[in-house]
């Protein structure tokens, strides 16, 4: 059985995470970075789907039938605001290479998956634009709307992760005892 003082140190992910919130978010500009990004995408994501209006007042309205869309793009909007703070941090205080794929994967996806294009104005214009291609993006995003949420609150979780980790795993030091 190794000894437990030549082990590696390691961090488990929980650690990695709260290690990783603690340093970004310890800085007040992140967290106006983060509750300013999700605010913006909470606002877009409630007027494409028709549950936010501003003329001629400002009114929300929820239906019934709307509450599991409203959850899902609320957590997509705050997980958005939290990614886009970590990354932004990553950029300005580190000398990590960070792969374009961490800022667009889940960002993108949830941007275009959040608004109900068949419902809102956007159909229109995927229409007007694309004509028959518009058509059958309009119906897809029609159909698969809520399974596209989730897909990309997953892959928002996954760059959450994958920034964490890079913060953290650039701190670790690695110690040998026998040196």
């Amino acid at each position: 059985m190794p000894n437990k003082k030549t082990m590696p140190i390691t961090t488990s992910w929980q650690d990695s995470l709260i290690l990783s919130f603690r340093t970004v978010f310890s800085n007040w500009p992140y967290l106006l970075i983060t509750g300013g990004t999700a605010t913006v995408f909470w606002i877009v994501f409630n007027v494409f789907d028709q549950l936010l209006f501003f003329s001629p007042i400002v009114i929300f309205y929820l239906p019934d039938d709307a509450v599991i869309g409203f959850i899902l793009a609320t957590l997509t909007a705050i997980l958005l605001g939290i990614v886009v703070s970590m990354n932004v941090y990553v950029f300005r205080h580190s000398k990590l290479k960070l792969g374009l794929a961490a800022f667009f994967s889940g960002s993108t996806v949830s941007v275009i998956s959040s608004t109900c294009a068949s419902c809102s104005s956007l159909g229109f214009l995927l229409v007007s634009v694309f004509g028959g291609t518009g058509v059958a993006a309009s119906s897809f995003l029609s159909n698969y709307q809520t399974p596209l949420r989730v897909l990309s609150i997953a892959l928002l979780t996954w760059a959450l992760f994958s920034v964490a980790n890079k913060l953290t795993s650039s701190c670790v030091i690695k110690y040998d005892p026998s040196k």
